[in-house]
């Protein structure tokens, strides 16, 4: 199935999805919306320490893409800690990756009877 136009691919979604300066009432706050594509590519470059290029592929997009993605989370991020704005993090059409297989059993053995490669003898 192709993907939808404008979706990126993400590792997982945030459990805490709202920050707010403390000692502030909400109603009193201007609020900062970052976009699950823009947290996954802070969580790529800055927590997971991918170079732009790697972490582009991780997110499906190119690397062009995933830098102006990278330097509006950025530019949002400094906003909201330099001038005293809640953050909120939702929105963007995202797929979320599967998670990984779970690991087989025991290791594989083999045969009984079976050699492996070069076994002389008998």
């Amino acid at each position: 199935m192709p993907r939808p136009r404008n979706c990126r691919r993400i590792g997982s979604l945030p459990e805490a999805n709202y920050f707010k300066p403390r000692g502030i009432p909400l109603a009193l706050l201007e609020c900062v919306t970052l976009t699950l594509d823009e947290l996954e590519a802070i969580k790529l470059t800055d927590l997971d320490d991918l170079y732009h290029t790697q972490a582009a592929q991780k997110m499906n997009i190119s690397r062009q893409t995933f830098g102006r993605i990278l330097e509006s989370a950025h530019k949002k991020i400094a906003d909201a800690l330099t001038n005293g704005k809640a953050l909120s993090i939702k929105g963007g059409t995202v797929k979320i990756s599967p998670l990984p297989p779970p690991c087989p059993g025991p290791p594989h053995r083999r045969k009984r009877g079976q050699r492996g490669r070069g076994h002389r003898g008998g």
